[in-house]
């Protein structure tokens, strides 16, 4: 600790929240955070899978117990809290010397350094994701993954808008900003459940993410639409083709760079020598990729994804994808516990009466988010016996995607309490019961294809055991 504060360091990732916050006690908080994260996602992960749930599930809820809906433990700003609701600030002031004047200072920073976790966290299992996903299996359902995610945005947002507008009266911009929220689908999460389940490279699987991907680009420009139309009272044409046509050339130009850059990585891990000659090439290409789709616009996740997709296709990606795991099992635990952790659920009580008006608009916007993705299953055609069910299951989830719609909206004024109350209640029902309903929609069965799917992950795991041969000698 000492030595930390002798050097000063001052990064400016903690710039924009204070230059004045003590380092010492910024790096304690989010010490004492990530025991907080780490204990909540192992003791919800296990007692989750031990009633046959999916771990993301009870990393979520442990995330909801630890904060800001129960023990406080773990708060961010952005939920209308501040330091005195931190259990960890006051925790500090008791056993660290942490002065009432500097906890403020403290606890922002904090917050900005956990939510960048959390962000990386996210990127690094989208990357993952894409390691373990195939790109020729997702191009040879592009078209349905095409149509999938064009139904899935169209139909709850129509529904949503003119919903609101007929049945509540609410007015044209914010009844088009939550139509908004509900074309969202959280990749991260519905990726994560599908991976745990063993069925991410069944045709189900390769058709909800290949979905989900075209989702968030649509989503993006439809957020892009609809802020423009908050902000200015019209569309900015001009930035809609923009993202359209960069999002499109984004996406092409990583699929063309696998076919290019395979062997070239490859070329480049074989001559390195030191420790992570593998994975920290992986790391600078996929962080490359992330930060180049964020300055386009884009979602860094998309990068990270794109990046996986193209490491996939060398011969080093088993290997690669062994190294990446624990990598992601410290990293990934941060994003899930956080997103729970800022799951309010105060906004459900309806003691309170400005969330009455809220629960009853809430209760239209939940219908129309699972039906308008349930019914998304039924347009894939020309795959006889696919599980339509679950792919519109599996699109169900909104995720952190939906709290920026919340956000945005929220930021801009548009949206009243009540509204943004019944946003954020959607995004929280979709997020939870979207993990247990992909457990019953995806029956355990060994078919071919899971056992497929298993055997490549048990592949890609197991290291090689050539001693066999010996023994039997």
């Amino acid at each position: 600790m000492q030595f930390i504060s002798a050097i000063n360091f001052t990064v400016p990732l903690l710039a924009t929240a204070t230059e004045s916050a003590d380092s010492s006690m910024v790096l304690a908080a989010v010490l004492l955070s990530l025991v907080i994260i780490y204990f909540a996602s192992k003791i919800g992960g296990e007692l989750s899978t031990k009633v046959g749930l999916p771990a993301v599930l009870g990393e979520l809820v442990g995330g909801v117990v630890v904060g800001i809906s129960v023990l406080h433990l773990l708060v961010f700003p952005e939920g209308g809290t501040d330091s005195s609701n931190s259990l960890i600030m006051s925790f500090l002031q008791i056993t660290a010397g942490l002065t009432p004047e500097a906890t403020p200072e403290v606890f922002a920073a904090q917050s900005e350094v956990m939510s960048v976790l959390s962000e990386l966290g996210v990127i690094i299992l989208l990357f993952e994701i894409g390691l373990e996903s195939n790109l020729k299996d997702l191009m040879e359902v592009g078209i349905q993954a095409f149509v999938v995610a064009v139904v899935g945005v169209v139909v709850p947002f129509a529904a949503g808008t003119v919903g609101l507008m007929t049945l509540f009266g609410i007015s044209a911009v914010p009844a088009i900003f939550a139509g908004a929220a509900l074309t969202a689908t959280s990749i991260g999460i519905t990726s994560k459940v599908l991976s745990e389940l063993g069925r991410l490279n069944s045709k189900e699987g390769q058709i909800i993410l290949g979905a989900a991907v075209i989702d968030d680009v649509l989503g993006i420009i439809v957020l892009a639409v609809v802020a423009s139309l908050a902000r200015d009272g019209a569309v900015d044409v001009v930035n809609v083709i923009y993202l359209i046509i960069s999002a499109s050339a984004f996406l092409i130009g990583a699929i063309v760079l696998g076919n290019v850059f395979n062997k070239s990585f490859v070329a480049i891990a074989d001559q390195l020598k030191t420790r992570g000659e593998l994975v920290v090439p992986a790391f600078v290409f996929a962080f490359m990729m992330a930060y180049l789709a964020s300055v386009i616009h884009l979602e860094a996740i998309l990068g990270a994804f794109a990046a996986g997709l193209v490491l996939e296709e060398t011969d080093k990606r088993k290997e690669l994808q062994r190294q990446v795991l624990p990598i992601a099992d410290i990293l990934v635990p941060v994003f899930f516990v956080t997103v729970g952790a800022k799951t309010d659920l105060g906004v459900l009580n309806p003691s309170i009466p400005a969330n009455r008006e809220g629960l009853i608009m809430a209760t239209f916007l939940i219908t129309v988010a699972i039906i308008g993705k349930v019914i998304t299953g039924l347009t894939v055609f020309g795959q006889p016996g696919i599980n339509r069910l679950a792919i519109g299951v599996g699109m169900i989830p909104r995720g952190e995607v939906g709290l920026v719609f919340a956000g945005v909206g929220a930021a801009s004024g548009v949206i009243s309490k009540p509204l943004g109350a019944a946003i954020i209640m959607m995004v929280i029902l979709t997020t939870f019961i979207a993990p247990p309903l992909l457990r019953i929609v995806f029956p355990e069965s060994n078919t071919p294809e899971s056992l497929d799917s298993d055997s490549g992950k048990s592949l890609a795991l197991e290291p090689p055991q050539p001693l066999t041969t010996t023994d039997n000698d």
